[in-house]
Order: structure tokens, then sequence, then C-alpha cells
């Protein structure tokens, strides 16, 4: 394959991946939001984000994913969606149930998007801290593929 051969694949691997990203964005978010109502949930959805990671991987290259999505920021948001679990878990123990306990479940129509009460809630910060943990994972196999040194704690 001559020069012209490769860039005319790559703008045309870069254009596919550039389409199919945000229709995988809404996808995942909507799997995640409609967890309780439906089949899925914050895990399924969360898991799915490595096809973002990939896809930003094949269309941009390593150099610009890394960029896009910061080791370290996956890092901290991890964190923060562990702390909004715990808190929402404990919200039940604040009112004089159990740990983990749906507080709120009295809002909200049956089927509506908010229905679940604490469900929902816990819902979406399991997705984000999937989210962030297999997106931060599949950010350092891609860099042990491309052999970088990967320190993640910079």
């Amino acid at each position: 394959m001559n020069d012209k051969d490769i860039r005319i694949k790559r703008v045309i691997q870069r254009c596919g991946c550039d389409t199919i990203l945000p229709l995988t964005l809404i996808y995942i978010f909507y799997i995640i939001l409609h967890g309780h109502l439906s089949p899925g949930g914050g895990f399924q959805g969360g898991v799915l984000m490595t096809a973002v990671v990939i896809l930003m991987y094949l269309g941009h290259g390593y150099r610009t994913t890394t960029r896009a999505l910061s080791f370290n920021l996956l890092h901290e948001a991890e964190g923060f969606a562990s702390t909004m679990y715990v808190a929402l878990a404990l919200m039940g123990v604040a009112v004089g149930a159990q740990f983990c306990q749906n507080v709120l479940y009295t809002r909200g129509a049956v089927g509506d998007l908010y229905s679940s009460g604490t469900i929902f809630w816990m819902n979406v910060t399991v997705g984000l801290k999937v989210i962030t943990g297999i997106g931060s994972i599949a950010l350092l196999m891609i860099g042990v593929l491309n052999g970088r040194d990967v320190d993640y704690r910079e």
C-alpha cells in the first residue's frame, strides 16, 4: 500500500468512528438511566464504556485518546462515584431504615424515568463508577499495547 491509500483508510476510519461515537454514548446513557425500568443498568452501561475508549483510540490514536480521557480525572471521578453511592446507601440509615433501603420510593409515577426513588440514583452512581473504572483500565491496556510506560500517578 502506498501513502495515499493509507491516508484514505485513516480518514475513512476516523469518520466512521466519529459517526458511531455519539450514538454509542447515547446508548450507554440510555441503558444506565433506564436500568430500573428494563434490563440493563449501571453496570451494563458502564462496561460499554470500553467501546467508547476503543472507538476513540481507533479513530484518533493513543495521544488524542489519553488527552480526551485523562486517567487521573477518571480515577478521581471513580472515587466521587463511590462516595456518592455510600452516601445514598446511608440515606436509609439516616431516616431510621436499613442500609441501602429505598427511602424515596413515593416520588414519581410508576413507569416514569424517575419512579424508583433511591434505586434510580444508586443505579446512576454505579454507572458512573463502572464507566470510570473500565475507562481507566482500557486506557492502561491501550498504553501497554502501544509500548508506553504507563505512569498514572503524575
